[in-house]
């Protein structure tokens, strides 16, 4: 089968040499495309010129903001199958890629593409004032997101460790804040902080958020952290044990529908890549695509 590899030159804290890709491709004999953009309208171009009926995945070299940017448009573009993708390590956060145990060696990476194994996933499609993106691994409202915009500004070198270090910078100005949200026919009101949606489990840097989350029961794993602040000094540690969902502040809950009420003022993110503000509506996407394992 043919492949469209595309590189995002400015991913990760040392971006990827196309030309290592390159010489990757050829060695591995694959029919494969290297294409190097982080612009959603080249690629949307590059999938406009597939032909129709053409069997083709496309992986990225890259980390969750990558992915997430090339599902937005490898979601237009699919056809009667359902779209092929794969994860090439490169980016400063491939928190996806840690729900199967990836590691960042490109070689056998590239291994996933010469025979793929084809891994039937669900995805997230949200809606709000700023329109309608899909999510692959978490989508959060609160100050999780206010975090990931923070985090957005500090210099790359830090690693995964800005994303911590950017919560706990964001933590004291950010203002809890009425809330309601709907999941299914679960309802919850109050005031609260942050609202995560989780498809995937791991996220921020390799916390562990979700573990009870799949990427295949056709349903998102939602929680709302509640009531002060000053919760936070006790649940951020346990986050990345997964040991969070007992505290009293963590609501949890199951559905495929999720509706988030929140201020006008609240960020929204999606895979690490902020959205944009204000109240937002999830839906489940039942084996929306194929994920090479």
């Amino acid at each position: 089968m043919r492949w469209v590899v595309v590189v995002n030159p400015h991913a990760g804290v040392s971006p990827t040499d196309p030309r290592s890709i390159e010489r990757e491709v050829a060695s591995h004999g694959l029919d494969a495309e290297v294409v190097t953009t982080d612009s959603p309208e080249d690629l949307d171009q590059i999938l406009e010129q597939s032909p129709a009926g053409q069997d083709y995945g496309v992986a990225v070299v890259g980390g969750d903001g990558s992915l997430h940017t090339v599902v937005n448009v490898v979601m237009k573009h699919h056809r009667a199958a359902r779209p092929l993708l794969a994860l090439l390590p490169g980016g400063s956060g491939s928190d996806f890629g840690r729900t199967f145990g990836f590691d960042d060696d490109l070689g056998r990476s590239m291994q996933r593409l010469t025979s793929p194994t084809r891994y039937t996933i669900d995805i997230g499609r949200m809606s709000g004032t700023f329109g309608t993106r899909y999510f692959l691994n978490a989508a959060n409202s609160g100050i999780a997101a206010a975090s990931v915009a923070l985090a957005e500004r500090w210099p790359r070198r830090l690693g995964s460790a800005r994303y911590t270090s950017a919560f706990w910078a964001a933590l004291a100005r950010f203002p809890e804040a009425e809330l309601e949200v709907h999941i299914d026919r679960h309802r919850f009101e109050g005031r609260a902080i942050n609202v995560v949606v989780a498809n995937g489990q791991f996220f921020g840097g390799g916390l562990n958020v979700a573990p009870r989350s799949t990427l295949v029961d056709g349903v998102m794993d939602v929680q709302v952290f509640s009531g002060p602040k000053r919760n936070a000094f006790a649940i951020m540690p346990r986050l990345a044990f997964g040991s969070h969902l007992t505290h009293r502040a963590v609501r949890r809950y199951i559905g495929a529908n999720v509706s988030i009420q929140a201020p006008d003022e609240w960020p929204v993110e999606a895979d690490g890549e902020i959205i944009g503000r204000g109240s937002v509506e999830i839906e489940t996407i039942p084996q929306a695509l194929d994920f090479a394992i």
